[in-house]
């Protein structure tokens, strides 16, 4: 120890302090009169005139030799009458020592704890008014000029700008104009001037004297190394400046010594050289904030009575490196640790827990814990309530890990402030309380906001009842004066420069308030009590209070965010790095480590016990994994799963066990509003912890209904009592039309309402969810108070509303407080608008039940103290906001505060909801109208989601449409939607994607009424009887002969089931632009090489086989997915490529729908397919296990007759065979028949009558039902028949041009456009023919002589097609086949000048009612298989037709686009009459304007009247002819007249015509106009036309993607650029918070929107660096012309180059290729971005020249080379992966 020794000489009245060894000076109790010597400088005393402000107890017993040093300096500068600035790292030393030299020196001291929200007022003159006049009170440093005190100034850098310079000149000169009119003036010139004036005439001149002794001593901090504002040059030169490190090595280590007796001195000797190293030069250097040295005191306190704890430990409370500091950081504190053996975490075990707490003393309680197996007693701070055993709280359920928490915080207790650190919900509140109970404090809760001024922290200023104004503590000062426990929520919210004015406080327990008052430490106030011999009422009297020896700190803070900035701005709700310097000197910080699974489970089941056990586990599961991860995505969707939310769920799922725990993650995490990666992030996990949906009942099948029975509501499967309001006026009543899926959230809603849960609806604009809440409230019978919230909502708004009401400050209480008082729901909308910083004080509201108001009053839960309000059990919140993210420029309200309510998406309405909704708004809208806007809004919708558009399209505006369609149905479609789309009609991009997704649904925006292409009829020759049909029963006939027939059962082999895909169906109306036959139209999801080899329908739903692979398709005519099966294994011999496979279809009836039999022709296999399971099963054997030839093949295969497939049962026959099989599907039988004769083809002409064709002869025989044949007269027709039908007796009365009732079938051959064969099968008698000739027969002509039609077949046709083609449509009475272009009379179809259209085939369309043929070109395939021999045994032209079911036929051409056709003429007249009505009657015809008014006058007798000779035009009046408006004459819009004259004035109009009808002159000039800019913008770049139509090529094909990149960063610009508040402006809008200072008559009291400057201090906001890496080896050019790789890896290097025009500020990029000769060819430089085409286009061509030879990369004259690709046919069966590519324009190879 080192020995302290002092020699101190005494006169009577002068007592000099001398230092005689160099270590420490004691210091002696000095008096007034006595002299202080510091070495040899002395110092004389003088008595104080006010002593009660003279510091005490800030000098211990030794005063360090470093110290005296400083106070020796102080005193030179004292004595030199200058001020002086202590400048230094953060910390209470220089303060102490500044105090130090006052209370040795006694002086008086005014104090001021500078913060960003003091003002000149607080420093010179502050108006208050007494009696209703206002006047001036000095305040501290005119005091102090004043009174000849000394004014401490701490934390100059915290001050704003230009407010320090109001004391320059009183610093300079010692003089100050002050607002009250005097002057401050310096003594010498005071006392010069009094020589020569008495002093009344220098008062009634209103100047004052600056006392001599007045002095300054300024504290702060070195800015730029610490943050803050540095020092104005005027400022700071008016200062002496003196460095207050930290003590010396040995000097600290004397006072640590002295601290920890019972601690090895080695161990108190590693922790001072720790602190040391991390606040040396090199640990700054490395990023590291300096160690809080002057808290090591605190921290051997705590050693000194637990030995055994570890230093790790103990340093991590007084410095979390883990929190702050980054990976590299980590290493570094850590490498430090070893290197002073301090790495003892795991050899020291912590304490465990808290055995038992007993109040000992006064404001004082023995707290007993167990460490290891050793029991620890000692003494901490406590309440005066009495102390709560620990573990006996039922709301709180104690974990290992919580119980070692509040053990470990009970040793911080007892010396020092605590902060704890925690992830949101994590349950710090809980703990905190729970800590408070322990030890029977009074919880004093303060909600820390970002806006918080000091005021707010300290003392408010409000008005008494006479007007006159005051200040009224705040919570932080009751609670320091009365010893409760302050609880400071958020303080990573706060602004550094705010909580800076608490640091006297945390670190000394004083604090000086805006009304002079004073708060003292408790033994500071005793002493001065007994020096002063002063009682408590006489100190209050001189407004000096104690504060409680029991007052303690617990700040509460969620972990700063390492690498983040350390700005507080209020658009990064993402967390900053708050916990810098400054804040590690003011607590002790513990970190609440989350639960481990046990703990949180044993917490879950304490909290819920009745929670079903497996599904909490799986929820724990998912929490867990989700919290582990390395991945940021999964660690913000962890932050929605905090222990709150999980208990939240647990509650839930414990009332309601039948709810599926997706849907609860999912509303917890608002999975439907997270992007596509967080979410896919959340299904996988969701998926790995084997949660998936509960297979309840459907949506579309549960009744949602909600009915109010007897008083009780009932919603879906919950019921509750009506409540019964006293305010019935505020129970909302809306119109509202029940959607299911609106019931569904209302019903999830009532569960979280009846669990006591406040809501957040969550949604896009205009999906319903104030209609939702209002009718929600208004089947509850519950009243509504209603609070909007905007950008300008503040805190003080959002609780109070003042206004001034004869002279006196009146808070009118704002709905958030009624609804609190009288138990009324309050809605709070637009929530997201407002700062999430103002937002958050609602969290202590809806956590605790507890706010205070500005008033001072306070919400509390539970009746208990004066000025509170109690919270109405039935008080509830529903808030409302739109979802997180762009466009919405909110700021993100669920991210902030989603865990302290229970969140629900609501989303616009599933299509049928919306359907049913809109019904109801407009029940006169044809429903086809209805269904197309809801499927364009629903593309939109999904398009928005995507990014292609910004804006989510909603239900509002959908709901919108349909009010007007129904008041105006004359109004077309196409027009109104309009009022949607015309805000995006300025957006070129944009525009486009809308009309192109509106004419996708067949929405004809844009298309005119005269737009209509329907084919040309041409005449049908004249209807002839050809001759009859008669079964030969004469002599010369045959016998009839029975046919023998046997049964056996099928022998099935399966099933097995094979993989059903969906596939979207991209269904595209076609009647957008212009009226034609063509209804719809899409492409089957199949592969270039496939060949369709049928099609047929069943209902509405349509069939596609494929034969290259074998596969089968099946939709639905209106449906949206395509469903697929590949059969591929099924039939695997195709892989040879010889064998070419041909499948024909029967789609089945009932009860075996959505089945269907797949019959292929070569092999005879018949496979029984199930769509909907993907069960295959095989049902008839192959007869042959051969593989057949082709030879073989040719010569004939089986077939399949499906005209019954609807009854379930097909017949089989071979070609040239002599047997029948009938397959009955649902008996499971075959029934095999055996002829006479060999078939060439069979006609299932009725059930019961089968038509047999004999191969050789040609011969007819008619098969019957008691099975004999009968042979036709074979002189009758030889003619081969495609289809027999029977049509219905008005359309064969029509046909036929006769009233006719007969059996009949109508039949196509090659021969004539139809037949009809009158009479048959039914009747015996002879059948007559009626034909309509063709000119000349289909089989003569030659189906390959057109060249366009030879070009895609590639050669002759080697056999006859499979397929025929006909279709007869019997509604209609048409006839419709395919043909191939060369069998069309394209010369009656087209005029002479027009050259025919390249198409796949014509449909020949014969209408018998009309007698006219028409032939509508089907346009030509995009993609053609290469195998042309094979497609054309298909079918003879290049595509396939089906009848619909409802009316109308299908084609499939070759590729696979699927057309939907209209041929029927009534069904066209109906439909361009609905087409035309969409487009709306705006026809051009001019619209006048009528002004109806009543003339007073009656009518008389009708009369011609006068002519006018002039014909002027005459307006009202009886007099003239001709006239308008008037009444009794002949004119127009009168009354009375005898008749309607037009005399011919112009009537004064608006015309729509008008508008378009812009001359032909004007449109050339504005053409010419654009080419001459677009030529001289390409000679200012030194482009040319052929190189500006390179570049285009690519840009256009990703001009959309750009597009969506620039949506997305003129999203991060929108945030980034919004305004904030100016405080202390002279004009603006009034400052709610300054309105007394407004009545006392100051000025700064206003406060406007401005670009906040950056904090100084705060790291610069550089832009964000790119690389973008593309591929340029050789490969790329190479094999190009295959897949197109290097023309979509340019297209995408075009994309980012055009994206990121104009945003070099945000984003600095460059672009370097790689390939086998270097990793880093250089493309774009980072400095040098292309700023025009032609720099980009010269980027281009280096990227194919480096491709072609990677050595000429600098040559910039290269010719960019026209890529092509060359189709080469891929193999047969594999699918191709050119099309695959194609669909994606902008994939390749580049990475970021």
């Amino acid at each position: 120890m080192i020995s302290t020794v002092s020699k101190v000489t005494a006169n009577k009245r002068k007592r000099t302090l001398q230092l005689e060894r160099p270590d420490c000076v004691l210091v002696p109790h000095l008096s007034a009169g006595d002299t202080v010597t510091i070495g040899e400088i002395t110092y004389k005393l003088k008595t104080p005139q006010n002593p009660e402000l003279v510091p005490v107890k800030h000098i211990s017993g030794t005063v360090p030799q470093t110290v005296a040093q400083h106070l020796r300096w102080i005193m030179q500068k004292d004595l030199l009458g200058q001020d002086v600035f202590l400048i230094g790292p953060p910390g209470p030393l220089r303060r102490s020592i500044a105090m130090q030299y006052l209370e040795l020196t006694k002086r008086e001291v005014e104090y001021v704890a500078l913060s960003r929200d003091t003002t000149e007022t607080d420093l010179k003159q502050r108006r208050e008014i007494r009696s209703g006049t206002a006047f001036y009170i000095d305040q501290c440093a005119v005091r102090a000029a004043t009174q000849g005190r000394v004014l401490v100034l701490e934390g100059l850098e915290k001050a704003e700008r230009n407010v320090l310079p109001v004391l320059n000149n009183l610093l300079e000169n010692r003089e100050m104009q002050l607002e009250d009119g005097r002057f401050l003036m310096s003594a010498e010139r005071y006392d010069k001037l009094l020589q020569e004036h008495t002093k009344e005439e220098l008062d009634s001149w209103k100047i004052v004297r600056v006392s001599e002794d007045f002095r300054v001593i300024a504290l702060g901090l070195p800015v730029p190394k610490y943050k803050g504002n540095p020092l104005d040059p005027p400022l700071r030169s008016r200062f002496q400046a003196r460095d207050i490190y930290y003590l010396p090595f040995k000097d600290q280590l004397e006072l640590l010594y002295t601290a920890g007796p019972n601690v090895a001195a080695e161990r108190v000797s590693q922790l001072l050289s720790l602190a040391t190293t991390l606040c040396s030069q090199e640990s700054s250097n490395l990023g590291l904030p300096d160690f809080p040295v002057d808290n090591l005191l605190a921290a051997l306190h705590v050693l000194n009575t637990f030995p055994m704890l570890s230093s790790q430990q103990l340093i991590q409370r007084l410095y979390p490196y883990n929190s702050i500091m980054g990976k590299d950081g980590h290493a570094a504190v850590e490498g430090v640790l070893s290197r002073f053996e301090l790495l003892d975490g795991r050899r020291h075990p912590a304490p465990s827990a808290v055995l038992h707490v007993s109040k000992s003393a006064e404001g004082r309680a023995d707290v007993t814990l167990r460490v290891v197996d050793k029991d620890v007693t000692f003494q901490v701070p406590a309440g005066n309530k009495e102390p709560r055993p620990p573990n006996t709280n039922p709301n709180f359920i104690c974990s290992p890990s919580h119980s070692q928490l509040t053990a470990e915080m009970m040793q911080s207790h007892m010396v020092k402030d605590i902060c704890l650190i925690g992830a949101k919900g994590c349950g710090k509140s809980v703990i905190a309380r729970e800590f408070a109970e322990m030890l029977g404090y009074s919880i004093e809760p303060v909600m820390l906001y970002q806006d918080m001024t000091a005021r707010d922290l300290l003392q408010q200023r409000y008005t008494l009842p006479n007007g006159d104004t005051a200040w009224r503590p705040s919570p932080l000062v009751t609670a320091a004066i009365e010893g409760k426990l302050l609880l400071l929520d958020g303080i990573h919210r706060v602004n550094l420069g705010t909580l800076a004015v608490l640091s006297r406080l945390l670190h000394d327990r004083e604090l000086d308030l805006y009304d002079g008052t004073k708060l003292l430490r408790w033994d500071r106030y005793q002493t001065l009590k007994e020096e002063l011999q002063l009682s408590d009422q006489q100190l209050q009297e001189r407004s000096i209070f104690p504060i409680h020896p029991s007052f303690r700190v617990l700040a509460l803070a969620e972990p700063p965010v390492v690498g983040a900035s350390t700005t507080n701005s209020s658009s990064s709700s993402r967390g900053q790095q708050w916990l810098g310097p400054e804040l590690l000197t003011m607590f002790l910080y513990h970190s609440g480590s989350p639960l481990a699974k046990a703990e949180e489970m044993g917490l879950i089941q304490g909290l819920t016990p009745s929670v079903p056990a497996e599904a909490a586990e799986h929820l724990l599961h998912l929490a867990h994994m989700l919290r582990k991860t390395n991945d940021p995505t999964a660690q913000s969707l962890a932050s929605s799963l905090s222990t709150r939310q999980l208990l939240r769920i647990c509650r839930r799922l414990s009332q309601y066990p039948e709810e599926s725990i997706m849907h609860a993650v999912n509303k917890a995490c608002l999975s439907r509003f997270l992007p596509s990666l967080a979410r896919a992030s959340l299904e996988k996990s969701l998926a790995d912890c084997s949660i998936q949906d509960a297979p309840g009942p459907a949506e579309h099948t549960r009744d949602y209904s909600c009915a109010v029975k007897d008083g009780v509501l009932t919603i879906g499967n919950v019921s509750t009592q009506v409540y019964k309001p006293n305010e019935k006026m505020k129970v909302p009543d809306v119109l509202f039309y029940d959607n299911p899926q609106h019931m569904m959230v209302m019903e999830d809603m009532l569960k979280d309402f009846l669990l006591g849960e406040h809501l957040l609806l969550v949604g896009n604009q205009g999906v319903g969810k104030n209609k939702i809440v209002d009718r929600f409230l208004h089947l509850l019978n519950r009243p509504r108070e209603y609070l909007q919230l905007h950008r300008d909502t503040t805190v003080q708004t959002l609780t109070l509303q003042p206004s001034v009401r004869d002279g006196i400050i009146i808070y009118e209480d704002s709905p958030l407080v009624k609804a609190v008082k009288l138990g009324h729901i309050l809605v709070i909308d637009e929530a997201d608008k407002a700062p999430t910083n103002v937002t958050c004080i609602l969290k202590t509201l809806v956590e605790s039940g507890e706010m205070i108001l500005a008033d001072g009053r306070r919400i509390i839960s539970a009746k208990g103290r004066p000025n509170t309000i109690v919270m109405h059990p039935d008080f509830r919140m529903i808030v409302l906001a739109n979802r997180p993210g762009f466009p919405f420029l909110g700021n993100d309200f669920f991210g902030a505060l989603g865990d302290i309510f229970s969140c629900h998406a609501v989303d616009n309405p599933k299509p049928q909801a919306e359907l049913a909704m809109l019904k109801q708004y407009g029940p006169d809208v044809p429903d086809a109208i209805l269904q197309k806007l809801v499927a364009a809004f629903g593309e939109l919708r999904s398009m928005a989601d995507q990014g292609t558009i910004t804006y989510p399209y909603s239900t509002r505006e959908v709901v919108n449409i349909v009010k007007h369609l129904q008041k105006f149905p004359g109004e077309g479609l196409a027009n109104v939607v309009r009022n949607v789309f015309d805000f995006d009609s300025y957006n070129k991009d944009t525009r486009e994607v809308l009309i192109e997704a509106l004419h996708k649904h067949g929405i004809p925006i844009g298309a005119k009424p005269s737009s209509v292409t329907l084919a040309k009829e041409l005449p049908l020759p004249e209807v002839k009887m050809t001759g009859y049909w008669t079964i030969n029963q004469g002599g010369n006939a045959r016998r009839k002969l029975l046919c023998p027939t046997e049964t056996h059962p099928i022998d099935i082999k399966g099933p097995v089931f094979l993989r059903v895909q969906g596939y979207p169906c991209n269904r595209q109306e076609s009647r957008a632009l212009s009226f034609s036959e063509e209804k719809a139209h899409w492409q089957l999801p199949m592969n270039e090489v496939n060949i369709i080899c049928d099609v047929t329908t069943k209902d509405d739903v349509l069939y596609v086989a494929t034969c290259n692979p074998v596969s089968l398709y099946s939709m639905k005519e209106g449906g949206e997915t395509i469903r697929s099966m590949e059969l591929y294994d099924v039939f695997p011999r195709t892989i040879s490529g010889v064998w070419q496979p041909f499948v024909t279809i029967a789609p089945l009836g009932s009860p075996l729908d959505g089945q269907v039999v797949l019959h292929e022709e070569q092999s005879n296999t018949v496979l029984h397919l199930d769509m909907e399971t993907g069960a295959v099963r095989r049902l008839i054997e192959e007869q042959s296990q051969t593989n057949c030839s082709t030879s073989s093949c040719l010569q004939g295969g089986h077939k399949m007759c499906r005209d019954f497939a609807h009854k379930n049962w097909l017949l089989f026959y071979k070609q040239d065979g002599n047997q029948l099989e009938v397959l009955d599907v649902l008996e499971g039988r075959v029934h095999s028949i055996s002829l006479l004769i060999n078939l060439k083809s069979v006609f299932l002409v009725a059930e019961d009558r089968w038509l047999l064709l004999e191969s050789n002869t040609n011969k007819k025989f008619l098969l019957t039902k008691p099975m004999h044949t009968a042979a036709e007269d074979p002189a009758v027709s030889h003619s081969q028949h495609s289809r027999l039908e029977q049509l219905p007796n008005e359309n064969l009365s029509a046909a036929l041009d006769q009233k006719i009732v007969s059996p009949n079938r109508i039949l196509a051959d090659t021969g004539s456009f139809a037949r009809i064969v009158v009479g048959f099968p039914d009747l015996m008698s002879p059948n007559e023919v009626y034909s309509f000739k063709r000119p000349v027969d289909l089989s003569v002509l030659k189906s390959s002589d057109s060249g366009a039609h030879m070009f895609l077949r590639g050669g002759l046709r080697s056999s006859p097609a499979k397929q025929d083609n006909c279709v007869g449509l019997l509604v209609a009475n048409q006839v419709v086949r395919a043909l191939p272009p060369s069998k069309v009379p394209l010369k009656e179809v087209y005029p002479k000048d027009v050259t025919p259209p390249m198409t796949a085939a014509y449909l020949e369309v014969t209408d018998l009612n009309s007698k006219k043929v028409k032939y509508i070109p089907v346009p030509r395939s995009r993609t053609v298989s290469p195998y042309t021999s094979w497609l054309s045994k298909v079918s003879e032209s290049d595509v396939l037709i089906a009848a619909l079911g409802s009316g109308g036929v299908v084609t499939v051409d070759m590729g696979g686009y699927v057309r939907l056709w209209e041929t029927g003429l009534d069904n066209l007249q109906r439909s361009l009459m609905e087409w035309r009505n969409m487009i709306g009657a705006e026809d051009g015809r001019p619209v006048q304007i009528t002004i109806q008014r009543d003339s007073g006058q009656d009518v008389t007798a009708p009369k011609h009247g006068k002519v006018d000779p002039s014909n002027a035009p005459h307006i009202g009046g009886n007099q003239w002819a001709g006239g308008t408006g008037g009444r009794d004459t002949a004119g127009l819009g009168g009354k009375g007249g005898p008749y309607r004259l037009d005399a011919g004035h112009k009537v004064y109009q608006v015309s729509q015509a008008e508008k378009d009808a812009v001359p032909e002159e004007v449109h050339r000039a504005a053409r010419e106009m654009a080419e001459k800019a677009f030529k001289e913008r390409l000679k200012e770049i030194d482009m040319s036309e052929y190189d500006a139509a390179t570049y285009e090529r690519f840009s256009n094909s990703v001009r959309r993607q750009v597009q969506s990149l620039r949506i997305i960063l003129d999203s991060l610009q929108a945030k980034g650029k919004e305004r904030q508040w100016l405080k202390n402006q002279a004009l603006g809008e009034l400052d709610d918070a300054k309105i007394i200072d407004g009545l006392t008559g100051e000025k700064a009291i206003y406060k406007r929107r401005g670009e906040l400057d950056p904090e100084l201090g705060s790291p610069q906001q550089k832009p964000k660096r790119l690389r973008v890496l593309a591929d340029v080896s050789g490969s790329m050019y190479r094999f190009n012309g295959v897949d197109g790789r290097l023309e979509r890896s340019m297209e995408a290097v075009c994309m980012v180059m055009e994206a990121l025009e104009n945003y070099e500020h945000k984003i600095k990029y460059d672009i370097v290729g790689h390939s086998g000769d270097g990793y880093d060819i250089e493309l774009v430089r980072a400095d040098q971005v292309p700023k025009n085409n032609k720099q980009r286009l010269k980027v281009l061509k280096v990227q194919v020249h480096t491709g072609i030879n990677p050595f000429i990369i600098t040559n910039s004259n290269l010719q960019l080379t026209v890529l092509s690709r060359s189709p080469s046919p891929p193999s047969p069966c594999r699918p191709s992966s050119r099309s695959w590519q194609r669909k994606r324009p902008t994939s390749t190879s580049w990475w970021c």
